[in-house]
């Protein structure tokens, strides 16, 4: 079994001791587990301030981006964890996730929270992905 921490390009670099993605690679497949995301670009700006459509997106397209950094897609996630501010907006945020999310969806939790690391995010998601070998 190999463990493998990693940054993708693709999203901006987190600060600190933290990664992204940590893989564990079993032989007959793998193991993505994908730290909570927020809405940055990939230079780190914060996108969509108080709007939870854009926000939602972001989120997602750093998922992807994660995703395909490890030979993964959607269709792989098995388990997903969302973090919002509001739970009101769960409607905006379930439009867009549907649009990303394959038919039948992975297993999900969805947890209002009083607040996230920076004031102005009102989502974060978390992923765990199944990959075949």
């Amino acid at each position: 079994m190999r463990t493998t921490a990693m940054n993708p390009e693709a999203i901006a670099s987190p600060s600190g001791n933290y990664s992204h993605a940590v893989r564990i690679d079993t032989g007959d497949g793998a193991l993505l587990f994908v730290s909570g995301q927020v809405a940055f670009d990939p230079d780190g700006n914060l996108v969509g301030e108080g709007d939870m459509s854009r926000q939602t997106e972001q989120v997602f397209e750093n998922l992807r981006a994660i995703l395909e950094a490890n030979g993964a897609s959607f269709e792989h996630v098995v388990k997903i964890t969302t973090f919002m501010t509001d739970i009101a907006r769960l409607a905006e945020m379930a439009g867009v996730r549907r649009r990303y999310l394959p038919d039948p969806p992975p297993t999900s939790t969805t947890v209002e929270v009083t607040g996230l690391f920076r004031p102005e995010a009102m989502i974060e998601v978390e992923a765990v992905a199944a990959i075949p070998a």
